[in-house]
Formats: structure tokens, sequence, C-alpha cells
């Protein structure tokens, strides 16, 4: 009796029951524990992989247009690296899978689909997926830059051969370019400025033109009714040999005397085009600021010296193709370069910024205002010699044409435009390493060959500029 009496005592205690449940509980209350670490972490590696899409997108808008292909390379390589070490699914091997860029205009959508594999609710394997899905998405809208850029193209005679077959091409290059990378028309305007130590405009457009001073043209430019090949000279009384300044002393010595004439200055229609440097003023420095055209002083000054020099062409956007001959393209404008004269980089300077200032009066002033929104404006000076000659110096003896240079360069750079200097083979380094905005911009050419290789870099960097906002 003592023994069913043990028995019922021992089936009866509930004591044993609390280990028994505890480890019953055990296995789910470690997979709850699992599986809130698992989301905590995967939820981690979404905020991450997050950020390294933001940055992705943000440095794909920069290079716009980019093909699919580029956008997808690119794209894997930038998220990859911003992305690190995660405990996420997605690696170098899958991520062409699992990272999708869709480009659709002014805009770039970017998502990708991966899987945090579950580790520390293992012990719930049977009640849960194998992974968690993540997944992120981001979207860019770029909006593209527009530029206006200015070519200032030496022309000079040294240019002769090789150097000018090769600028011309790279011209061409750095054209398509741009012409390529414009969204919209208008996106990308192009102004060539071909200079010599003087620049030259259409003539026949030109001549009734307002802003073109005559005064000293005419000075040179005419016939004297007596003897004088100048009008100063024509109009004063004077000798047949300079070494006599009196009429007896003229005579006496067998020479002729010459009584003031009337000087008879040539048509207008006898002018070729070509355009000198404005007056210096000692304050306003007209021949190096946009400063737009009030009176005579202001004035561009027409000439004669500069040949069969190229004419200028304000900003356009008719590209024409690269076989073009008509001047009213650029790539028609670019074939019409040829060599010849003194180089005066100060003048070529000075009308490319003539051509993109919005204030001058130049009928070439086209530029849209400064600080016009989302827009850049450029300046591409290339020489390949010293400065030799301008209006006021027949050398550059003591570099005096070389400060009206600085002048210009630092007129320039004081409107916020961009400066890109080019050196061909020869000519002042110093000048022009300074002349460019940053170090970075200016680039020396050792074989004419390579400037295909400098207008390509300089195209492609104009044309990436577009702004992610």
């Amino acid at each position: 009796m003592r023994g069913l009496a043990s028995l019922r005592a021992f089936c009866a205690d509930r004591r044993g029951n609390i280990a028994i449940l505890f480890g019953l509980l055990l296995v789910p209350l470690v997979g709850a524990m699992g599986v809130a670490l698992d989301y905590s972490f995967a939820n981690q590696g979404r905020t991450q992989m997050q950020a390294a899409l933001d940055l992705t997108g943000l440095a794909l808008s920069k290079m716009m247009p980019l093909t699919q292909a580029d956008l997808e390379t690119q794209g894997r390589k930038i998220f990859l690296t911003n992305l690190g070490s995660t405990p996420l699914t997605i690696k170098e091997a899958n991520v062409a899978e699992q990272l999708t860029i869709t480009p659709d205009t002014g805009k770039l959508t970017l998502s990708v689909n991966t899987e945090y594999p579950i580790r520390m609710a293992g012990v719930l394997s049977k009640l849960m997926p194998p992974d968690i899905p993540v997944s992120s998405t981001t979207e860019v809208v770029w909006g593209q830059g527009k530029v206006e850029v200015a070519l200032a193209l030496d022309n000079t005679g040294s240019m002769a051969g090789s150097k000018l077959t090769q600028l011309i091409a790279a011209s061409h290059n750095l054209i398509e370019i741009l012409k390529n990378a414009a969204k919209d028309p208008g996106d990308a305007k192009v102004a060539v400025i071909p200079f010599g130590y003087q620049t030259r405009v259409d003539a026949n457009a030109n001549r009734t033109s307002t802003w073109i001073r005559w005064d000293l043209w005419e000075e040179v430019n005419g016939s004297c009714s007596t003897n004088g090949s100048t009008k100063t000279i024509c109009q004063t009384a004077h000798c047949s040999s300079s070494r006599y300044s009196t009429q007896s002393d003229c005579t006496s010595n067998g020479r002729t005397w010459y009584n003031a004439g009337t000087w008879t200055p040539k048509d207008h229609s006898n002018w070729g085009g070509c355009i000198q440097d404005r007056d210096k003023d000692p304050s306003l420095d007209y021949d190096v600021n946009d400063t737009g055209v009030s009176g005579t002083t202001t004035k561009f000054p027409a000439a004669e010296g500069c040949g069969s020099l190229a004419t200028v062409m304000p900003l356009s956007y008719n590209w024409g193709d690269t076989t073009s001959i008509d001047p009213a393209t650029l790539h028609g404008k670019i074939n019409s370069m040829n060599a010849v004269g003194n180089t005066n980089v100060t003048i070529g300077l000075h009308w490319a910024f003539q051509m993109i200032s919005p204030t001058g009066t130049l009928p070439f002033s086209q530029g849209a205002a400064y600080g016009t929104e989302k827009l850049t404006k450029y300046i591409i000076i290339l020489t390949d010699g010293d400065n030799t000659q301008d209006r006021f110096y027949a050398n550059n003896n003591g570099g005096v044409i070389d400060l009206r240079t600085t002048a210009a360069c630092n007129a320039i750079k004081a409107k916020d435009i961009k400066i890109y200097s080019i050196r061909v083979i020869s000519g002042n380094a110093a000048l022009l390493r300074d002349c460019a905005t940053d170090p970075s911009m200016y680039f020396e050419v050792t074989d004419a060959s390579q400037l295909q290789s400098v207008f390509n870099t300089i195209g492609a960097t104009i044309a990436n500029l577009h702004l992610a906002r």
C-alpha cells in the first residue's frame, strides 16, 4: 500500500513541468530573437544600400548623357565602391542582375532588388523563408547645363602646315562633342574667332555698322590732291625729302615743295574687313574689356593688313558637318581657316570675350546675361607663339603686348568666364598658364598631333557639366 501511495504522489507532483515548458519555449524564444536580429541587420543593410544607390545616381547624373551600356558599367562600379562590405547577397558577381538603371528624359531611376540571408533565425528554418527581400529605389533628375564656348584660335603664319591641319581636325571633334551633348537646340552655342595680329569680319555685312571706327583706316587709305601717302602728310605742307622742313631749304637743295593738299578717303567698299585693337584707355582699357560702344574711342577701328584671315563667327548652334564649306555653319567656319600674319593673343581673347558677353554693343554680343542659371561660359585660347605685334607696338620688347594679354585674361576671369589655354609647341608658357582659370585647364602640346586629344578632353569635360537637382 505504501508503494502505491508513493507512485500516486510522484505522478501528482507538477514541479518538473517548469523545465519541460522552458525547453519547449526556448526554441521559439531564440527564433524570435533571431528574427528580430536578422530584420535589424537586413534594415541596416538596406540603409547602407540606399545611401550607395543615392550616391551612384548623383555621380551618374553628372556624367550624363551616357549610353545604356556605359550607364550600367559605370553604375555598377560606383555602386559597389560606395556599398563596401555588406551582409546582403549583392556582390560583384550578381550586381548586373540586381541593379537596374533606367534613363528617361532628364531623369535616372535606379533600383536594387536583393536579399538578406536568414542567419540568426535559422532555428525556425522550417517556418521561415531562407531570405529576407531587400530593395531600394532612387530617382535623380538631371538638368543639362547650358554652355557658351568661344574658340579663340591662332591662325598666324607659324600655324601653317600640320599645326593648322591638326587644329582644324581637333576643332571639328570638339564641336561634334558639344553638338551631341546638347539635349535641346541652344543648350550649347559656339563662337569661332580666328586671329592673327588683327581679327576680321565680313566686310560687306559690316561696313555700314555704327560700331566701326573709320578714322584710322581713312588715314592711310585715300588719295591726295598734291602729295602724300597718308592724310596727315597730305594736309601738311612738306618737302619731298624729310631732311628739309622749310620751303627754301627744300627747293635750294633740288627737292620739291608741296603745299597742303586735300585728302580724299577711299570708299569703304575697299575695306577688307580687318579690325585692330580698340583704344587703350588709362582707366577703362577698351582693348581688353567687354565695354559697349558709346563714342569714337570705344569703337572698333577698321584696318588693313589681315590678308586672307578667316572671318569671325558669333555664337551659333548651326553645326553643319565636318565636310561643310559653308562659313555660316560652325564646321564650315573651321574649314575656312588659313594661316596668315603675326600674333596678337590679346585681340583673340578680347573678341572671344565680346562674343559671349551680354554687355557689349557689337552685333556679335549674343551672350546670355552673366549669372544665368545653369549656364557656364568658356573661352578656349590657343596659340603657337609669342605676341609679336598689335596696334600699339611693332614688337613685344619688354613684354609690352604680354601686359595687354594679362589684362584681358584678368578681365575675363573677373566675369566668371572659364578659360582653357593651350600652348602649341612654342610661346610664353607662363603667360598662358596664368591665363587659364586653373592650372589643370592649361595644356602644353609638344606635337601638333596631340591637339585632337586635348580638344577631346576639353570637349568631354564641358559636355559632362550636367547638374543634379
